[in-house]
């Protein structure tokens, strides 16, 4: 979209804003850059022609051009092939070559050419003193020419240049520098925004890899938990009571069907994430269900109010934090009986799991991971986490989600 922009004159042109690919190689310190051969060669057959054609013009007025001046010519332009590795010996190197060429008194042309360039690629490189240093000695070095040292110096019967001409110089040189600045400036912005954009990608990208550490924790720590009961108590009786081992034994396959299923959908998100999920995101309205597996679990869940109409966002949350707090329970309580209380206003949506205990390792309450990630989902949107003992025993989780969930603004 932004090059229909930039073709139809809607804003600015997709290189003007990010940068042209061509020069973001092109490093002050010349790590990485690419040897510009093609711009040397054109500069160098350019300055060596227009400086042929202003010789014809010259005749009589300077001197002929020699195998000298062209090679001071070719090592001029030449040098510009270094400009983005070696930006500083350029452009004192183009501007001795030059100022050789007009001390010897040879046609002026486009001489001035590889100074330009050089002096450009120093400044956007960040060499600005050199720069300015390398231009103020030419035009300083052709003023004690034009109107000094000319007496002595090829052509003979030289005379002095008008003082107008030194204007035009100077014009030329505050050009010169203008523009280098000009693309300095842009550069150096065009870097930070490149550096904004890095930024914002690596912060989705962890944001993307802490939602799918949560959803993978939530899925496999309820499900295994219900797993791992039904095993043992699947063993305890595989010989005393076969029915009931049974019972365990397909409950296992239940939890672990769904547990594929879950993780199945979290992982092709992964492998297209351009494309909507194929399996809507679980929500409050798979609460009974959730109650069902507890109870497979050996863990009597009441449950307490009914839940509003919730953005998908905040019925995910609310589910999996439902779910981790039980998971929880299961785990880490002595307790076999649980309260799911939903309650709610016009602005939140409150969540309160409790047990009775007592808690069954250091672990009271849940894991860290557990907590963390309830913390995170409710915070995403606003909202927030308690959890903690109750004070006539057990542990509570109470949550409170907005039901108003401001936009976050895209990341640019």
């Amino acid at each position: 979209m932004d090059g229909e922009r930039g073709a139809r004159g809607e804003g600015s042109p997709r290189w003007w804003r990010h940068g042209p690919p061509w020069w973001r190689g092109a490093g002050g310190d010349g790590q990485g850059a690419r040897w510009p051969w093609p711009s040397t060669l054109l500069i160098t057959f350019f300055v060596l022609g227009g400086s042929n054609f202003a010789a014809h013009q010259q005749v009589g007025e300077r001197a002929a051009l020699d195998p000298f001046a062209r090679a001071l010519l070719v090592i001029g332009s030449g040098l510009l092939l270094w400009r983005h590795r070696r930006p500083v010996l350029v452009v004192f190197g183009t501007a001795a070559a030059a100022m050789l060429y007009l001390g010897a008194g040879y046609p002026y042309g486009p001489v001035f050419l590889p100074v330009a360039v050089a002096c450009f690629s120093a400044v956007v490189a960040g060499h600005r003193k050199a720069a300015w240093t390398a231009l103020g000695m030419l035009w300083t070095g052709h003023v004690l020419v034009a109107h000094w040292l000319y007496r002595w110096l090829p052509p003979s019967k030289d005379s002095a240049a008008p003082w107008g001409q030194e204007g035009v110089i100077a014009a030329w040189v505050v050009a010169v520098v203008a523009v280098s600045e000009l693309a300095r400036t842009r550069r150096e912005q065009w870097a930070r925004e490149r550096a904004e954009r890095a930024r914002a990608a690596r912060r989705r990208a962890d944001e993307e890899r802490l939602r799918i550490a949560r959803e993978l924790h939530d899925v496999l720590a309820h499900s295994i938990s219900v797993i791992n009961v039904q095993a043992g108590v699947g063993l305890a009786l595989l010989d005393t009571d076969p029915e009931q081992a049974r019972t365990a034994l397909s409950t296992i396959k239940a939890a672990s069907k769904e547990a594929l299923g879950e993780v199945r959908q979290v992982l092709d998100t992964l492998r297209t994430p351009g494309d909507a999920p194929r399996a809507p995101a679980p929500g409050l309205d798979r609460l009974p269900e959730l109650v069902s597996q507890a109870a497979g679990a050996g863990l009597t869940v009441e449950v307490e109010g009914t839940a509003p109409a919730l953005p998908p966002g905040a019925d995910l949350a609310a589910f999996r934090i439902i779910q981790e707090a039980l998971t929880n329970v299961v785990r880490h309580s002595g307790s076999r009986h649980a309260r799911v209380r939903l309650d709610h206003d016009t602005d939140a949506l409150r969540l309160r799991i409790d047990d009775d205990g007592p808690a069954t390792g250091a672990d009271a309450g849940g894991s860290g991971n557990g907590l963390a990630g309830m913390r995170e989902r409710a915070a995403a949107l606003g909202g927030t986490i308690k959890a903690g003992p109750r004070p006539e025993g057990g542990f509570r989780v109470l949550a409170v989600l907005p039901l108003k969930v401001k936009a976050k603004e895209d990341d640019r």
